[in-house]
Parts: structure tokens; sequence; C-alpha cells
């Protein structure tokens, strides 16, 4: 991946303007939150966003910008979201057709007989955890092993917000300490460290967060309270999946290979879209019942019309049993066009503010707060978390930030190790937690759980960092210039 550069005015953004922009950009997501609450990404949030784009253009305008330069850069902003915007559309694609293939029902059928309430959040938290380790993708976990969970907590009647903070947990604890991860190749990359170097330093950190999560979702589950109609409820949500799906191991095909293909690192839009349209082959084969009730009729062209449908439109069942009708009856790419919208209108704002300076500004403002290697790392931190706040872009979180502080960790005779570990503990761990970031609308979207709905839940993504804190301030585990071999642990 280039570096980002941070382009500046002609004229320098001055400290009134960088003000000003500060408060239209708070003001104007504060007000939308606030009156609209979780349903502000439905739309309220990205006229938001372009608002804010409009206003900051305004600026630049003032200051001696063209438009034709800050389109162009609203255009280069917008070139990155291109293959997101794929793999948005194909997800919701896979969605729908893992549900008429009866690949998520046969899953909610075994979970459901298997998991125990009891101990269902501290596994549902490990099994994403060791599907996102072996995959090197959070998103790709929480599409298909998540959703499957998150069937299964209606099914316990437990809560799908604490399952989110669950699956979110596990899938970023993998996704971290995984090398075919992008953004664990990213962050060393970035800062100059090698991977398995930037893996083994992580581990120090993640590795106790990701054990007290875990005791934190075994204490919830302990003393979770299971209604009295919790048994009768998952016997007549399990009688319901075999009453209208065709119930079998084989069903689970296209999702196993769907992470076969993810560890074999095909490019992620071919094997979604590519499983997607097998699933819907599976479901002639082996679901023809739901097909046909699905399609309305046994004509061909009925038929084929029902495989566009669930491609575009989603799965939809009617049952008498309305969790399972609420929990299937989803996915479809235009269930994504939200997301889209918010992604596009994120980028618009993301290019205007680079443009005009106002990113540039913040970076060296953070400067004047290092006194310490705690306060460097602290910094450093709050610069990932603020650029996935103001730009809604993971990989932005680290590159930016990266760039930006390499050098003064080298001035300070810090290894490159500790920058690229920071890099993810504030950056990658945060994105997830912001309602307008990629990552964050991804999640609620796939789990349908609103992100402010989960964010307390996720354990592993709040404590990492705040360890990670402690470490620096108490100057645990930070590893000196050329001291990097013999400071890490062995492999």
């Amino acid at each position: 991946m280039e570096p980002v550069n941070a382009s500046t005015a002609s004229q320098p953004l001055s400290r009134f303007d960088a003000i000003l922009v500060s408060v239209i950009l708070l003001s104007l997501m504060g007000v939308v939150i606030g009156i609209f609450g979780s349903d502000a990404l439905m739309g309220a949030t990205q006229v938001a966003m372009m608002m804010i784009g409009f206003l900051a253009a305004l600026v630049g305008l003032k200051n001696g910008l063209s438009w034709a330069q800050i389109e162009q850069s609203i255009i280069h902003s917008s070139t990155k979201i291109v293959g997101p915007i794929l793999i948005f559309l194909s997800i919701g694609a896979l969605i729908g057709s893992f549900m008429l293939s009866g690949a998520v029902p046969s899953l909610l059928y075994y979970g459901l007989n298997i998991l125990s309430p009891t101990y269902f959040y501290p596994l549902t938290c490990l099994i994403c955890a060791l599907v996102a380790t072996c995959i090197g993708s959070s998103w790709t976990t929480a599409a298909t092993i998540g959703v499957a969970l998150i069937g299964v907590s209606y099914g316990f009647n437990l809560s799908p917000e604490i399952t989110a903070g669950a699956i979110i947990s596990g899938a970023y604890f993998g996704d971290k300490m995984s090398p075919l991860s992008e953004t664990t190749n990213l962050a060393p990359a970035i800062a100059g460290s090698e991977l398995f170097e930037h893996i083994r330093h992580m581990a120090w950190v993640s590795i106790p967060s990701f054990i007290l999560a875990v005791m934190g979702f075994l204490i919830i589950g302990l003393n979770a309270p299971i209604s009295a109609g919790s048994q009768a409820g998952i016997v007549a949500f399990v009688q319901t999946l075999d009453q209208h799906f065709v119930i079998s191991p084989i069903n689970l095909i296209p999702m196993a290979l769907l992470l076969w293909l993810a560890l074999k690192r095909v490019p992620a839009f071919v094997a979604i879209m590519g499983v997607s349209l097998l699933a819907c082959v599976f479901s002639l084969i082996f679901q023809y019942d739901a097909l046909l009730t699905f399609a309305g009729d046994s004509k061909v062209s009925h038929v084929i019309k029902a495989f566009w449908l669930v491609l575009f439109d989603g799965f939809n069942i009617s049952t008498q049993n309305a969790d399972v009708d609420l929990l299937l009856s989803r996915g479809g790419m235009a269930s994504m066009v939200s997301m889209v919208w918010l992604v596009i209108a994120s980028m618009m704002m993301t290019g205007v503010l680079e443009k005009i300076g106002y990113i540039a500004v913040l970076m060296r403002l953070m400067l004047k707060a290092v006194h310490s290697t705690g306060s460097l790392i602290a910094s450093t931190m709050a610069t990932c978390l603020g650029v996935n706040i103001v730009t809604g872009d993971q990989y932005m979180s680290l590159v930016l930030p990266g760039h930006m502080w390499k050098s003064e960790y080298n001035k300070r005779q810090l290894a490159n190790v500790n920058l690229s570990r920071t890099l993810e503990d504030a950056g990658t761990l945060s994105s997830p937690l912001i309602p307008w970031n990629a990552c964050g609308v991804y999640m609620a979207g796939t789990l349908a759980v609103t992100t402010v709905a989960y964010l307390p839940y996720c354990f592993f993504n709040l404590m990492n960092p705040l360890i990670a804190l402690i470490f620096a301030f108490l100057n645990i585990k930070i590893i000196q210039l050329n001291a990097v071999n013999s400071s890490l642990p062995e492999t």
C-alpha cells in the first residue's frame, strides 16, 4: 500500500479554521446521533458527513484551493473504497444464499443441540478467535460463524448484543494475531518492523487482554438468567428449522469452502461471490422444497427469479415461529446499500479534510503532548482513534499515524515493533466500535446488532488499549532499538 500524503491548502489552515471545522464536525455528528439514535446510520449520518465535507470545502475555497483540486482529492479517496464496496455487496448476496441453501439453518440446528447456554458467551469468543486466526479475517468470521452464533443466541433466549460483543472480541483477537491478516501485515510494513516480531510483541498485550475478555464472558454466562421457557423455546426453534429445511452436514460445505478459500488468500470478492453461487446450486439440490416455497412456483422462470431475488433482495421465510422468521429473513445486496452510501459519504468527507490540511494540523498538535515514552504511545493511540473517528477508515488509522510517528520513535531509540503494536492496539481494535467507521457499519449490518448496542460488550477491543497504556507508562515490554531479538519471546 502506498503512503498517504496529507495534502495542505495553498494557504495553510489557520487555527481558527481548524477549530471551526472541528466544531462543525462534532456538532453535526453529535446532533445527528442525539436526534436519530440507532437509526442514524439509515441516512442521517451520511447526510451529516456530506455536509461536513461541503462546509470544509468552503473553508478550502476561502484559503485559495480550487474546487477542481478538492474534487480530485475526493476522487482519490474514493478509489480506495471500490474493493470494500464490492465486498459489502457480495456479503449481502452470501447471507441470503446461505439462508436459502440451509447452511445457516443447519449450523443453527447443530449449535442449539450442542452449545450450552451457560458457557455460550465464552465459547462464542473462543470459536471466533480460532476461526479468525486461521483465516486472518474478522469480516469473514463475522459473516459466517458469527451470523450462525447470533442465531443460536436467539434460540437460547440470550442477549444478541453480548453475543455480538463476544463474536467481535474473538474475531478481532484472531485477526490481530494472524499472519494472514491485512492489518497485521500493514502495521509492520508502515512502521518498519518484521511481521513475526510484530505478532510476538503484540502477544504480550493481546493474550492477557483476551484471557480477561473470555473470563468476563464466562462470568456473565454463569450469572445470566436462563428463562424457564428457554428450553421450550429452543425445542420449538429446532423443530421449526427441521420442518422447513433439510438439515444435513452437507449444507455446511459452502461455508467450509469459504473459510478454506480465505485461508488460501483467494481475493475476498471472488471467493464470496463464487460461494454464493455455489450455495444457490446447493439450494436447488438439497433444499428444493424450501426453494419452491420461496419461489412460489415450480416453473423454471420462477426458480431463476428466486435465485436473483435471494442475491439482490435477500431470503424471506414465513413460519409460525417469529424468531426463526426474524433471523432467517435477511441478506441480499440491497441490505448493504445504506452501508455503501455511508462509506462513500465518509470518503467524500475524508478527501476534503485531507486536502484543506485539517488532518495535518491535528497531527502537528499531537506532537506537543509528547514528553515521555508513555505519552508518545498514548499520543499515537489517540491519533489512531482520532483518524478512525474523523475518516471512518481502518487502514488510514494505521497509515497516517504510522508515517507521522515513525521518526519520533526512532529519535527516542524505540524499536519499530512498539509503533506497529500501538497502531494495531488503537487503530485496528477501535474501528468496529465507531458507528460510522466501515468496520463498525459492517459488523452492525452483518450481525444485525447496532454498534452502540454491542460496544460495551467488546471486552477485548476495550481492554487491550487500556493494558497497552499501562504497559507504556510502566515501561513494561517496551523494546529499545537493537534489542528486539533478545527481548521478545522465542517461538
